[in-house]
């Protein structure tokens, strides 16, 4: 049937609003049902567990980072690679922990691995960054102990390894300043240092003449200032102290820029990296040798964390060979595509692979 102009008759009205009505009622009846759904999925996506995501970091060449003064070096032409990890900034959602434990490139751990207890993620990062520290003075101490006759043979003054915060040099020292002389006399051992500060007494401006390394237009200068720091006997002592660690000065002024970089993993590479640049030839032999591994004074290498993610980081850059503490060892291997994980007990082990192949 077709009306006045050839098309099918309009509708009555009154069936609209009967045809809207149970639209309308099984719209409602989805939504009942979807409305759950959607917040049941929604909640993880802003629910944090304590947990962090551990990822490949970037592998950086420690050879342009150091800088040795007033001695031969020897520049080597490959690289010695420090590798590292990228960190959640804190806990992460159900769902970015759901991501991590499904990529086989990263690694969801606990946040008592990250963390102390009642430890925040700044303070965390202090602490890493004091690590580095010490992994830096550690390897400083192996290689030059090794290689230059160190202490025996040591340059002026006292090295600064870390500033105690809260003490009265904090905020006015750093580590790796050399302090030259106290109140005008020269020291040249801790325990001159510490003698000093007994005889200038708690309560009294002591004057300190601090050298250090600064970075001016590209290079490196030693810039001689002095620092006032009034001594202070805390608690539980009897003793003025100035809060700070220091250690016969080393023989030659060392530099290693360490910006950016937080814990102390790189202890091996960076005792490597010393030694290759104090020593003729080239460790490398031209090639991209990475590796992780705390150092200590006596050689040692220990474990680090996220030795997987180390290794895919190094993989990405290109190296060829991977130092692993020997605990660590497997884990390393058992994500290893055409890279060689070689196994390392001591920093010596690390150099006889070196210098046994070519």
């Amino acid at each position: 049937m077709t009306g006045p102009d050839g098309l099918p008759p309009a509708r009555p009205v009154e069936d609209a609003p009967a045809t809207y009505g149970r639209s309308s009622r099984r719209w409602w009846r989805r939504s009942v049902f979807l409305v759950p759904v959607v917040f049941l999925l929604a909640v993880p996506a802003f629910i944090r567990i304590p947990y962090f995501v551990v990822s490949p970091g970037p592998a950086e060449n420690v050879i342009p980072l150091i800088s040795v003064r007033g001695q031969q070096t020897y520049r080597p032409k490959g690289g010695l690679l420090l590798t590292s990890v990228y960190e959640s900034t804190g806990r992460v959602t159900v769902y970015q922990a759901l991501k991590g434990w499904l990529d086989p490139s990263e690694a969801v751990v606990p946040e008592r691995d990250i963390l102390a207890p009642g430890q925040t993620v700044k303070q965390g990062e202090l602490v890493a960054k004091s690590q580095m520290d010490e992994s830096i003075y550690n390897a400083a101490l192996v290689a030059l102990t090794k290689y230059t006759g160190y202490p025996k043979s040591h340059g002026p003054g006292v090295f600064v390894v870390s500033v105690i915060a809260g003490y009265p040099a904090d905020g006015k020292l750093v580590a790796e300043d050399v302090i030259l002389a106290v109140n005008e006399q020269r020291v040249d051992s801790p325990e001159a240092l510490g003698q000093a500060i007994q005889a200038n007494g708690a309560g009294t401006p002591l004057g300190l003449t601090v050298q250090r390394m600064v970075e001016v237009d590209g290079t490196l200068q030693r810039r001689t200032s002095r620092v006032t720091v009034t001594p202070t006997i805390p608690k539980n002592s009897n003793r003025a102290q100035i809060g700070v660690e220091a250690i016969t000065n080393f023989p030659v002024p060392l530099y290693i820029n360490n910006e950016g970089i937080g814990g102390p993993s790189a202890g091996l590479m960076w005792t490597l990296g010393l030694i290759d640049w104090l020593t003729p030839g080239d460790l490398t032999r031209g090639r991209l040798i990475a590796g992780t591994g705390t150092i200590l004074p006596d050689g040692t290498v220990g474990p680090i964390g996220g030795i997987q993610q180390k290794v895919v980081g190094a993989e990405y850059a290109h190296a060829v060979v991977f130092f692993a503490p020997v605990s660590e060892a497997a884990g390393a291997r058992a994500v290893a595509h055409g890279i060689t994980i070689v196994p390392v007990r001591t920093y010596l082990d690390a150099l006889r692979y070196l210098q046994g192949h070519t």
